[in-house]
This record gives C-alpha cells, sequence and structure tokens, in this order.
C-alpha cells in the first residue's frame, strides 16, 4: 500500500494506477502537503507528452533506481501485497482508467478506456475498456479481468460473522470493501469489454472505487477452472453472501484464495502468467531482495509511452548506502526516508550534477494495539499508550536533529488540515501528550504484561521507535518483546495477528474519503488490530455518502474523537522523503503519495549527449 517508507503500507482504492490501495485525505489536507519540487502528471495522454517533450530528451537507454523495500507480491491489491515497492512495480506494469495526479486530483486515461457515470439516482457506473488493449501475453483485457476485480473488492461474496465464528470471506483486498459493498451483481456488456455497476446508496468516491486488476484468465486456470468464461459464469451464479445462511461455495474459495496469496513470490516465477503486464513496462528478472528488473512493453499504446528502455530497481535499506550510489554514479536516483540520522547523508553531494528533492508526504508513521490478547482490557491498552514518547520518537525522525519534532495527534487529519487544531483541542490525544510512566504503573496496579511488537526491522526508522518504546514502558513495567521481521516477511505477518502492538506507516493518493473505511470499519481489509465500534461504522457510512466538504471534516472529528476514547493507538509523525538522483537522469519529479517519483515515470528521460 507510500513513498520509499520502508515497510510503509499505501491506503488505497482498487488498482487503477497500478498501486493498489491508496489512502483517501481530505480535498483541503492534500493541497496543503508540502512538496519542493514541480511533479509530473503520471498519466497524461501521449498526445501531451509529446507536445512537452525535452529537446535533450533522449530515447531508449536504462537507469538503476534504488528504492528501500523490496518486492514480495504482483499484486499490490491484496492485503498482504499491499506495500510501498509492490505498489511502484505494479504502478509500472499495470493500467487502468484513471491515476491520481499530484494535487490529487483524479485523471482518466481515456486511452485505456472510458468511465460514464449513467445516473445519479440510482447512481449506476459503466465502465468500458478500449479495443486493442491487452495483457503482455496477447489475451485482451476485457469483461472478464473488470468482474473478477469487482468480485475481489466489493465483498459481495462473503458470509463471515466474526462474532459468532461462522461463514467466510473470500477476497482479501486491503481497500475498503465499503464502496463496491453497495452495488449489485454487475450486468455485462455485450461487447466483451465492459460492465455496469449499480449502488444502492450515494457514494461520493464513486470515480475511485473501481479499476482493473489482475488477469482473470490467469487466475482461473490457476485456480482449477477450465478457462475464463467458466470464471465468469461461477462469479454469475454464487449469491451474494448471507451471514444468517452461510453457505460454503469451494470453487470460489480456490478463485480468492490464489488472488489472495498466489501472485506473491520474492523471486521470479517460472510461469510468466504470474506476472503479466498491460502497462508500459514487463518485469523481466528478480533476484530476492534485491533487485527488480523492467523492460519496455513495446505493444503498450494505451497511455503515455515512456522514454527509458530498461529500469534496473535495487533494494537498499541503508539510507547512507543509497545515498553514496547515487553519488558515486552507481545508481541514477534513490527515495531515501528522512529521519535525523539522515541529516548530513545529503551535504557531500555535488549541487551541479546533482539534485536532492524533499517531499513531505501524504503519510504518518502510527502505533497500533490489537484488541485481544494482553491489550483487550482498555486499562491495559490505556497504560501502555501512557507510556509510549512520542516527542522522542518524533524528534528522531526530523532531518536536522536541532530541530524540534512535530507530533502528530490526530488519527484523520495532518497539521495542514484547516480541521486539525480544532479536532485536536477535543480528540483526547492530550491524555498522550508526553510519557506519563508513573500514571501507567498505577493503571497498571502491579501487573507486568508481556507485549510483542511487529516492525520492519530493515527500517531504520522503525528499529529506533521501537527501541524508545521498549524504553519507556519496560520502566513502566511492561515487558517489551522483539517482534521485528525482515522487510520481505512483516507484512505479511500483519494479517495473522501473532503479535500484540505493530508499528507501521499509511500512506495516500490524497483522492477521497474511503480509506478511513479501509483502516477503521469493522472486519475492514486493513483493520488489523480488529477494532469494532458500531457507531464509528455508523459515521464512516455517513461518510462515504456524504459529498459537502464541512460536513465531512465534522464527521471525521467525531471519528477522531471515538478512535482516541477507545485506546486504539497513537499516531507519532508525518513521514518526509528525499529524492536524490543525477541531473543527466531528468523528467525525475517527487509526489507526496504513494508513487513518489514513480509518479513521473513515463518522463523519465536520459539526457543526449
Amino acid at each position: 500500500m507510500l513513498g520509499p517508507v520502508r515497510g510503509q503500507h499505501a491506503l488505497k482504492v482498487p488498482m487503477g494506477t497500478g498501486n493498489g490501495r491508496t489512502m483517501q485525505f481530505p480535498r483541503r489536507m492534500r493541497a496543503a502537503a508540502a512538496v519542493v519540487t514541480l511533479m509530473v502528471l503520471a498519466s497524461c495522454s501521449p498526445a501531451e507528452r509529446e507536445t512537452a517533450t525535452p529537446p535533450d530528451a533522449k530515447k531508449g537507454g536504462s537507469a538503476t533506481v534504488i528504492e528501500a523495500n523490496v518486492l514480495s507480491s504482483f499484486n499490490p491489491a491484496s492485503t498482504a501485497g499491499n506495500t510501498d515497492l509492490n505498489l511502484k512495480i505494479g504502478h509500472a506494469t499495470h493500467s487502468g482508467f484513471f491515476s491520481v495526479d499530484k494535487n490529487a486530483a483524479v485523471v482518466r486515461n481515456e486511452s485505456f478506456g472510458r468511465i460514464e457515470k449513467i445516473s445519479d439516482d440510482p447512481l449506476r457506473v459503466r465502465y468500458t475498456v478500449n479495443e486493442g488493449v491487452q495483457w503482455s501475453d496477447g489475451d485482451e483485457v476485457g469483461a472478464g479481468d473488470l468482474l473478477l476485480s469487482w468480485a475481489a473488492n466489493s465483498g459481495y461474496y462473503d458470509d463471515v460473522d466474526a462474532a459468532a465464528k461462522t461463514g467466510t470471506r473470500y477476497f482479501t483486498p486491503a481497500a475498503s470493501t465499503g464502496g463496491l459493498g453497495l452495488t449489485a451483481l454487475p450486468e455485462m456488456g455485450e461487447d466483451g469489454r465492459s460492465i455496469t455497476l449499480t449502488y444502492a446508496g450515494a457514494f461520493v468516491d464513486w470515480e475511485t472505487a473501481f479499476d482493473v486488476g489482475m488477469p482473470a484468465h490467469v487466475v482461473a486456470a490457476k485456480s482449477g477452472l477450465a478457462d475464463e468464461d467458466a470464471l465468469i459464469k461461477l462469479l454469475q451464479d454464487a449469491p451474494r453472501g448471507n451471514r444468517a445462511l452461510p453457505k460454503e461455495n469451494a470453487p470460489l474459495q480456490a478463485v480468492a484464495a490464489f488472488w489472495n496469496a498466489g501472485f506473491e513470490s520474492r523471486t521470479l516465477p517460472e510461469d510468466p502468467a504470474l506476472y503479466l503486464s498491460n502497462g508500459p513496462y514487463i518485469v523481466q528478472d528478480l533476484v530476492a531482495g534485491e533487485s527488480v528488473t523492467l523492460i519496455r512493453n513495446r505493444d503498450f499504446t494505451w497511455g503515455a509511452e515512456p522514454y527509458l528502455d530498461q529500469i534496473t530497481v535495487r533494494s537498499q535499506g541503508s539510507p547512507a548506502s543509497a545515498v553514496e550510489a547515487v553519488k558515486n554514479g552507481d545508481a541514477d536516483a534513490a527515495s531515501v526516508q528522512v529521519s535525523a540520522a539522515t541529516g548530513d547523508l545529503f551535504q557531500g553531494l555535488n549541487p551541479e550534477s546533482t539534485t536532492t528533492d524533499f517531499t513531505t508526504q501524504w503519510a504518518y508513521d502510527h502505533l497500533d494495539l490489537n484488541f485481544s490478547g494482553v491489550f483487550a482490557d482498555r486499562t491495559v491498552r490505556e497504560a501502555f499508550l501512557k507510556a509510549v514518547p512520542r516527542q522522542d520518537i518524533a524528534d528522531a525522525m526530523v532531518s536536522d536533529s536541532s530541530l524540534p519534532g512535530v507530533v502528530l495527534d490526530s488519527q484523520v487529519f495532518f497539521p495542514t488540515d484547516v480541521k486539525y487544531q480544532e479536532a485536536v483541542e477535543s480528540n483526547g490525544s492530550a491524555a498522550y501528550g508526553s510519557p506519563d510512566v508513573q500514571g501507567s504503573r498505577e493503571l497498571l496496579n502491579g501487573a507486568t504484561p508481556t507485549v510483542r511488537i511487529l516492525y520492519n526491522r530493515d527500517s531504520p526508522n522503525r528499529v529506533r521507535a521501537f527501541g524508545l518504546i521498549r524504553d519507556s514502558a519496560s520502566s513502566a513495567g511492561f515487558n517489551v518483546v522483539d517482534g521485528g521481521l525482515s522487510d520481505a516477511e512483516w507484512g505479511s505477518a500483519l494479517g495473522r495477528g501473532s503479535y500484540d502492538a505493530s508499528l507501521l506507516g499509511w500512506i495516500s493518493t490524497g483522492a477521497g474519503v474511503s480509506r478511513f473505511s479501509q483502516i477503521f470499519r469493522t472486519g475492514a481489509g486493513s483493520n488489523f488490530t480488529a477494532f469494532s465500534d458500531p457507531s464509528a461504522d455508523l459515521l464512516l457510512d455517513q461518510l462515504v455518502g456524504t459529498s459537502d466538504e464541512a460536513e465531512q471534516d465534522s464527521i471525521l472529528a467525531q471519528l477522531d474523537k471515538k478512535i482516541w476514547s477507545s485506546a486504539y493507538g497513537l499516531p507519532l509523525y508525518q513521514s518526509t522523503t528525499a529524492a536524490v538522483r543525477k541531473d543527466s537522469f531528468a523528467g525525475v519529479e517527487s509526489s507526496p503519495g504513494p508513487l513518489g517519483i514513480w509518479q513521473s515515470l513515463p518522463a523519465w528521460y536520459r539526457e543526449a549527449k
């Protein structure tokens, strides 16, 4: 699911930019995010790109880009696959109906297909893929792919009742199913390239609610079905899930199981069907934990044609090593997560040949507590949160340690949002403004609970945050266990619940408000804590049906207060990223959203010599 923050997840809507999920923030918050440089639109039309072609641009060539994360899945729309680099590689290898630009505005890609709102009451939207759009194996992108994406992201077939421990949750998308969950079974167009969605109620994020995902013909074959037509029939015949009358559907379970996990891989699969592309690039090689190689998709004509023939993505967790590689000419660009430890890294770069852009991201790091095990007791949750030194953590993450870090005091707003200060004054965050070890001890009343914290141990920022939390919480009486896992392992562990607390980050594309349901709704795909509040669910229902921004802010302020009152966890700080590049590698612009420099991928080029 962010910029180059190691171990960060992207809050998402279904994959359209190739990323998978993306977190949504209110429009005013997005506009205020600080970006130091001008950013290039990710999916301008070929005509626009041709008009703006720099005179020194060179067609062809290759580039090496360093990112902090490793690739672990070719399906970033799944819960396990919703991580930083998966998202970026997905963007390079997938195309869709729309993208979200640097200003969080939706940009239609009519070279790929059309989105048509047919009516408002009921809300009906038709999606049509253009003729000639195809997967890299030559199979056309069509209605079967659209139907599978809807099935995976709608929750339509689920009949699970968590309280009663009955029923089945079939697909596990990272995105909230709250929007597409309002739709009926789609109508398939006779052209074989379109479907129409009908919503049961208002849904303000309809424009970003749906896009093409994984290839249906591959999922059909890998789950034991005869062909894509058999998959279509299965999805059309299966009834909507009913928790009161759960019914097991083994063929559907097989399809969902493959969609959920079948595209996970840390090395290049022997079967190329597992990494098909319908975007500007195709994966050529994957070395576990080290690198990904992309080559141009020569058949790609339904979007902005890229300049570069090949891109090698190297995974490097050390910010110092990443910057040094650019400095020495071993890499053309690097995405680096900023912290106090990176303050001096950029000083030795030659300003005549190297550019560094700092961007405040639509992202934040946070500590979440699971509502089970040791933290099923609210008093224990509150005691633990009281011991967290948030200011020390924020100070450790700023680029210049002589400056104070800014603690984030809202679960739903950023400091740049117009509602932030008002919300903070009444949301209850003041109770956790500074560590209160004595208050924590009093709440524990002599108990010494054991708490296992999951985090990405390959992320310097997360390692530092864990150490600060461990030391403070231990002094309050907690026995803190190091549950850190490697970059390749920790993301999939989030959904398994074998921990008590987690350190992670969310990043947003900035479009819409559905992302809040993705995290805080009961049973949602990215609700890893099992937080459940019926009144919060009602607020989320109101939110996605409300178009007025002032009313949205009012609803979000109420939601913020409920989350804080539950001792859910703690927001820590907003993230900053640095994009370092050689000036000979041009067209590279930073974005505050989850793609970072990959937002400008079609415009990357080598300067002609």
